[in-house]
């Protein structure tokens, strides 16, 4: 049995970004804290019966949202609980998503005593002006104290999350947000470039962005610096230190499993390949959720899909995949995609290296135009 990853999700922030399409909804009153804990329980319980799970968890990642908004011994309660219905593998990645507003030094040593040992804090910019064109409540200074607490509370592996191509800026201001998060020594960093994703303020009433010439100079320069810092990039908008990969990411990024629990998650579960390959998702409002019993909903992945599921995925990665990881993972022969596969490599798009399939560097610009040859 492969050993799964879990991810958590947390509906509440202090406020809604415009650009962002996450499930996440402002806190009015308060968070029902202890109900929301015990509605996570019982859906682990529900997943780990309805599937028979019975293999190791690797990684955890509690997403939002803000899941730093719950106190302490709000979550120390959820990984007791956690461990008493699932085995857990010694020193798994466990990630805490936390925006540099909701940042306490107690707050965050308390976090890392309960077993979190990563972090993944939304920085965005350390520019006050582009914060607030992005909605952000932290300002660039508590940007820059949220990494020096993370160092101070034992995190030795926290992320840095960076956007590039951001309204009215500059290819200096872009430069100088890299650097700083630079020295703040973070392990990870994404550096990503901002979209107008529908259901968002921003796709209603869209900023005017910057031409794709001038979005592509500052990823360019972005990735020179982070990698001249030692930033090894191995997926489109992930850079990292010598074993600090995303361990809970490269599961996905791979096609691996994991339950989803929390309003609006979504799962992933291979019951047997290729015809019983599940997706799973939960109520989206915070309120539907809580109702109990709780439902979900999940769905057969169609074998047509299959291919094109598996190469969204991979192709993200630098490494790309083999031939047989796509047949192990997917139930199908290679000789499914390899007529699609050759013909993208005679166009430049994919490059052939050893054993293993990715994109060219040219390749990783055009993901989009490659997926598109697998839609069934």
């Amino acid at each position: 049995m492969q050993p799964i990853s879990l991810y958590i999700h947390f509906p509440w922030c202090i406020k809604k970004c415009p650009y962002c399409d996450f499930n996440s909804h402002a806190v009015k009153d308060y968070i029902p804290e202890e109900q929301y804990i015990s509605a996570l329980l019982q859906d682990l319980e529900n997943d780990i019966e309805q599937f028979s799970i019975n293999y190791p968890v690797q990684s955890i990642f509690l997403g939002g949202g803000t899941p730093s908004l719950f106190s302490p011994a709000a979550l120390e309660r959820l990984f007791i609980g956690i461990h008493q219905k699932i085995p857990v593998i010694a020193n798994a990645e466990i990630t805490l998503e936390a925006n540099p507003g909701t940042f306490e030094s107690q707050k965050f040593a308390e976090f890392r005593e309960i077993g979190i040992n990563r972090l993944s804090i939304g920085i965005q910019s350390f520019n006050n002006e582009f914060l607030q064109k992005l909605g952000r409540i932290h300002s660039g200074q508590e940007a820059l104290i949220a990494g020096e607490i993370a160092h101070q509370a034992g995190f030795e592996n926290f992320n840095l999350d960076l956007m590039f191509g951001l309204p009215g800026s500059s290819l200096s201001d872009s430069e100088q947000d890299v650097k700083t998060a630079i020295s703040l020594e973070p392990k990870h960093i994404s550096f990503y470039q901002l979209t107008l994703e529908p259901n968002t303020y921003f796709y209603k009433h869209p900023p005017k962005l910057l031409i794709d010439d001038q979005i592509f100079k500052f990823q360019q320069n972005g990735q020179k610096y982070l990698q001249k810092a030692g930033y090894d990039q191995y997926e489109i908008s992930a850079f990292a230190k010598a074993d600090f990969q995303c361990n809970h990411n490269l599961n996905y990024w791979q096609f691996g499993d994991y339950l989803g629990i929390g309003a609006g998650a979504h799962g992933k579960i291979t019951l047997r390949r290729p015809e019983h390959i599940i997706r799973t998702n939960k109520p989206k409002h915070p309120e539907q959720y809580l109702k109990a019993p709780i439902k979900g909903e999940h769905r057969n992945v169609l074998v047509a899909e299959l291919a094109l599921e598996f190469l969204m995925n991979h192709l993200r990665l630098k490494t790309g995949f083999t031939v047989e990881g796509f047949t192990a993972a997917t139930g199908l022969p290679f000789s499914s995609i390899e007529i699609t596969v050759k013909k993208l490599i005679r166009q430049d798009l994919i490059i052939k290296k050893e054993r293993r399939f990715q994109c060219s560097d040219r390749g990783w610009n055009f993901l989009d135009d490659i997926l598109e040859q697998f839609i069934p």
